[in-house]
């Protein structure tokens, strides 16, 4: 077995040279030492380092958006290019890093479902809001995700575990942490309410008409077609987001099969990230110029987002790419419920801690805090919806969320040992 490189050529080499081998570039520079293989590194370093990449997916998918937290986005449509900008970026970092491995087309179409997925959420907030948006779309997401890769959905492999009825009980547990948010109670603020009153953001966006009163479709809709239409639209949504791993896994599964014109791709889940970001960057420009056109030209762009937008999408693309590695050496079924799970708590932590913004309420004998999943999927979560945090006592709050952590504990321990 060949030794990977210490150092990588400037320029790309023969995708044919880069299938021969196993992709070991990216764990080369993590200092693991040698080209990925089944045989020759131990199970238990591959589950170190597929925990510890769920574990910094998990923080920084709770994290990602908190450096536009006090800044106006708008619609979300400008503010998501920017961010797919962004992540394309770091996609194309890691090619560079990876030697440019073959690029497959049908990855890109992992990045189009849930960059489509991801443009639901405006409308979905405007109709249901986003507690009950977030918790359909999260609760599908987490489903689909986990049951795609544990039952061979669309045509991927199976993937087996060694203690099933463990991998039962964690996704159950992750599935209950969203069920969960049903009793935390929300207080819905006015955008502009919701922003620091300085002159810097009171001016600062750009094309935004002088009568901002909304009169868009949604609000000519009766409440029971609104809940309609916002339910259908969230149970879409979630569907998509679980589903946008199984291009990759799918071209993973048939590479390992020389009938197919997948024969001899990489297993190496990284190595499909290029394709993937490309999928999301191409789609999220495409509905911003549909946007463009249907808005006359006019789009609504907040220049004080660009900034902010940017490093979040650098969080996101670093988050996600811990999940490929999540998924390499776990496997999606494992990664899943603790990845989609987990970033709730992280997002509820800085809510409690630093912004002060969740209000939690006591219903009979229940104590419990939600565990938001799917947080890599909201886009536009913190344009829409503020937690008030400041009428509660702190001693009850860190109960609350201690009874949250546990849940998500005993859901990803769950999973966890399933996998050993």
């Amino acid at each position: 077995m060949p030794r990977a490189q210490l150092r990588f050529p400037l320029i790309c080499q023969d995708p044919q040279q880069n299938n021969s081998t196993k992709r070991g570039t990216f764990r080369t520079k993590m200092n693991i030492g040698k080209v990925y293989s089944t045989f020759n590194i131990s199970s238990g370093t591959d589950l170190a380092i597929g925990f510890t990449s769920s574990t910094v997916a998990v923080l920084l998918f709770g994290t990602n958006f908190v450096p536009v937290k006090k800044f106006d986005t708008g619609d979300g449509m400008f503010f998501q290019w920017i961010l797919c900008a962004s992540i394309w970026i770091v996609s194309l970092v890691v090619n560079l890093i990876q030697n440019c491995p073959r690029f497959w087309p049908l990855a890109m179409v992992g990045g189009f479902v849930w960059a489509t997925g991801n443009i639901t959420v405006v409308p979905i907030v405007k109709t249901i809001g986003l507690a009950l948006g977030l918790l359909i779309w999260a609760s599908f997401n987490l489903l689909t995700g986990w049951a795609s890769s544990r039952f061979g959905w669309f045509g991927i492999d199976p993937e087996d575990v060694s203690r099933p009825i463990l991998n039962y009980i964690g996704a159950g547990l992750s599935l209950l942490s969203a069920v969960i948010f049903l009793f935390i109670k929300t207080e819905v603020q006015s955008s502009s309410a919701s922003l620091e009153s300085t002159p810097l953001l009171r001016e600062s966006s750009i094309n935004v008409p002088e009568d901002t009163s909304d009169n868009s479709w949604v609000n000519r809709l009766s409440p029971a077609k609104k809940r309609l239409i916002g339910c259908s639209l969230a149970v879409v949504a979630g569907i998509l987001y679980g589903s946008s791993f199984v291009p990759v896994l799918y071209i993973k599964d048939h590479g390992r099969r020389n009938e197919t014109i997948y024969a001899g791709a990489s297993q190496f889940d990284l190595d499909y990230v290029f394709a993937h970001f490309s999928g999301i960057f191409l789609t999220s420009t495409i509905y911003f110029l549909i946007y463009c056109v249907v808005r006359k030209n006019k789009p609504n762009v907040y220049p004080q987002a660009i900034l902010p937008g940017f490093v979040s999408g650098v969080l996101w693309a670093i988050a996600n790419c811990c999940w490929f590695i999540a998924n390499h050496y776990l496997s999606a079924v494992v990664s899943f419920p603790i990845i989609t799970a987990g970033p709730g708590l992280v997002a509820a932590m800085w809510g409690v801690l630093v912004f002060k913004e969740i209000k939690v309420i006591l219903l009979g004998l229940l104590l419990s805090l939600s565990l938001v999943s799917g947080c890599r999927n909201c886009m536009t979560w913190y344009t829409a919806v503020f937690l008030d945090f400041s009428s509660l006592q702190g001693l009850k709050n860190y109960m609350l969320l201690s009874v949250a952590f546990c849940i998500i504990l005993a859901g990803s321990l769950s999973t966890a040992f399933s996998k050993v």
